[in-house]
């Protein structure tokens, strides 16, 4: 009887766990009306560019629950800001329109900013998207 060294065991089960871990989640589908280049280009929210974009995030809302990081970086662009939670989670926050994090060093404000927030296996937990006037 040939027995498995116990490094080549624990290669296995990591990378059945990767391989678990990376199943998590759903793709984003195409968002009819959304221009995802004109949301990236918009860095800060400071030319309020995305604040016409968000009927059309809010329509799709349900559709981010569930969906990996790296899709909604490819939709929306890499965050305004990130912050660090306990236990990995994540939330991104997009600003929406233009105020104080538009002034040298882009200091943080709370003012029209969309925040998706992701759990520990990478995935969309909470989709918090506010209201602005147009």
């Amino acid at each position: 009887m040939q027995t498995v060294p116990c490094f080549l065991s624990r290669f296995a089960g990591g990378l059945l766990l990767a391989a678990l871990l990376s199943g998590c989640g759903h793709a984003l589908p195409d968002f009819p009306g959304f221009d995802s280049a004109a949301w990236r280009k918009d860095s800060y929210g400071c030319q309020s560019r995305r604040a016409a974009l968000l009927p059309i995030l809010e329509k799709h809302r349900n559709e981010l629950y569930g969906a990996r990081l790296n899709d909604v970086t490819s939709l929306l662009g890499h965050p305004d800001e990130e912050e660090l939670g306990e236990q990995s989670d994540k939330v991104y926050v997009y600003y929406v329109a233009a105020g104080q994090q538009c002034a040298p060093g882009h200091p943080r404000s709370t003012r029209s900013r969309v925040l998706l927030r992701s759990g520990a296996t990478g995935t969309i937990t909470e989709v918090i998207i506010p209201v602005v006037k147009i």
